[in-house]
């Protein structure tokens, strides 16, 4: 058997440790496809650890694709192309990154499989322009999918497929024109210019540990959150937030909801998203960039009917629509299965990896205190005591590239803090980061 290392002095990550190890072997070629794997029991034994440690590693490989496991035929090594090693700096950079999933663990085989299928049996006339809200199979994947996942309540015909969320917001305030929107604060600074250039008149509402403060909801048209997971605090939108948000939407006024890391909550299941309570006044909008990657630029928008024929004249006049094989595609992936099979097995990994960091965090830099849920590919941290100005300076001359909470803010006032991206790491370049982090601003 393949010799593996356990560093004994952290029992509770022995499971972690034993799947690393076998991880690194599989993509070294040191175990090669088709060899079978010792039975949990005997491993166990062989380690001198509980057998749960082992079961739990040999889950964790089969649900990423390393490792298969039938009944009757043990647990062998799948076919993985092995590969060199990421050389540690880049792995290391890659922890503080924020906004980009792991790249690495796209299902190119589901996605070759949905294609080849999409290429033999799509019907030659749709392969003209295709309909400016989307092609009609992925409009009904999605509300499907949707209605089933996150208790939304639409239907194909409230749905257009939009090249990400960023498009999507985009389309959404171009088709309401210029307006006083209410926006998170700390939010996304990326969203600032498209929300801007498309005429909205931005007021800030604060954010705490119950998410948006909607009690103190402004005068205006429409109001822009991320109440599954906020961005980048990731604390959630609490009940009595949600209710407060609903006593706000009279008249005409819009909730604009960005579904943000909804796939991705590891402590629970995550609450519904708020268009299934108010369709007539919410709009919805979310992507594939996380689940899968933000390099195939498709998402969708859920709206009411007077915005959704709104969109629509506006694919009509600017773009003619998404690009129709890669919706056929995606469309193939959520009918088939594999896109839940894919985002199971992304949840598990994401998990390991923002548990590894929580853990590194704790070791490394005690007075650091994690914010918001267990969920997503990042974290928020907050370091009371601490000159964030100065956190920033000492980790970016030590070659780290961290956010701070202040890049986030817009005028209310907070803690020192830092964003922390995990998606694109592993557990062992995670610890080795932070400690390097912990280091720089000792």
């Amino acid at each position: 058997m393949l010799h593996l290392s356990l560093d004994r002095t952290r029992p509770r990550g022995l499971a972690r440790q034993l799947a690393a190890g076998v991880r690194e072997a599989i993509r070294a070629g040191r175990l090669e496809s088709g060899t079978r794997l010792p039975p949990s029991r005997e491993l166990a034994a062989d380690l001198g650890v509980s057998r749960g440690v082992v079961v739990e590693a040999y889950a964790q490989l089969t649900a990423e694709g390393f490792l298969i496991a039938r009944q009757g035929a043990g647990t062998r090594v799948a076919k993985v192309v092995p590969g060199e090693p990421t050389p540690t700096s880049t792995v290391e950079r890659s922890v503080m990154r924020l906004g980009t999933p792991d790249l690495t663990s796209f299902p190119r085989k589901a996605w070759l499989a949905a294609t080849r299928h999409v290429l033999n049996t799509v019907p030659h006339r749709e392969l003209g322009y295709p309909e400016p809200l989307g092609a009609p199979a992925l409009r009904e994947a999605l509300a499907a999918h949707l209605n089933r996942v996150r208790a939304a309540s639409v239907t194909p015909g409230s749905i257009t497929v939009v090249g990400g969320v960023a498009h999507g917001l985009s389309l959404v305030f171009r088709a309401l024109g210029p307006l006083r929107l209410a926006i998170e604060d700390p939010t996304s600074p990326r969203q600032l210019p498209l929300l801007r250039g498309a005429g909205a008149t931005l007021l800030p509402v604060p954010v705490d540990e119950e998410g948006m403060d909607t009690g103190r909801l402004p005068d205006a048209e429409a109001a822009l959150l991320t109440p599954a997971h906020q961005y980048p605090t990731g604390v959630v939108l609490s009940p009595e937030r949600r209710a407060l948000l609903q006593e706000w939407l009279t008249g005409d006024r819009l909730a604009v909801e960005d579904d943000y890391d909804a796939e991705f909550r590891y402590d629970r299941d995550p609450v519904g998203c708020l268009q299934g309570l108010r369709p007539d006044r919410t709009v919805h909008i979310g992507s594939v960039s996380k689940t899968l990657a933000p390099a195939l630029r498709l998402g969708w928008v859920a709206a009411p009917p007077r915005l959704i024929a709104r969109l629509a004249e506006l694919r009509s006049e600017s773009d003619l629509g998404s690009p129709v094989l890669e919706q056929l595609t995606l469309a193939r992936l959520i009918e088939t299965g594999e896109y839940d099979r894919h985002v199971r097995a992304m949840r598990l990994r994401y998990r390991a990896r923002r548990d590894a960091l929580v853990t590194a965090l704790a070791a490394w830099l005690p007075e650091a205190r994690v914010r918001g849920v267990s969920a997503g590919q990042h974290l928020y941290v907050e370091l009371p005591g601490r000159d964030e100005a100065d956190v920033l300076a000492r980790a970016h001359a030590a070659g780290l590239p961290v956010d701070g909470g202040g890049d986030y803010r817009l005028v209310h006032e907070g803690p020192a803090a830092l964003v922390l991206g995990f998606g694109g790491s592993t557990e062992d370049a995670i610890t080795a980061t932070v400690r390097a982090l912990a280091e720089a601003i000792a």
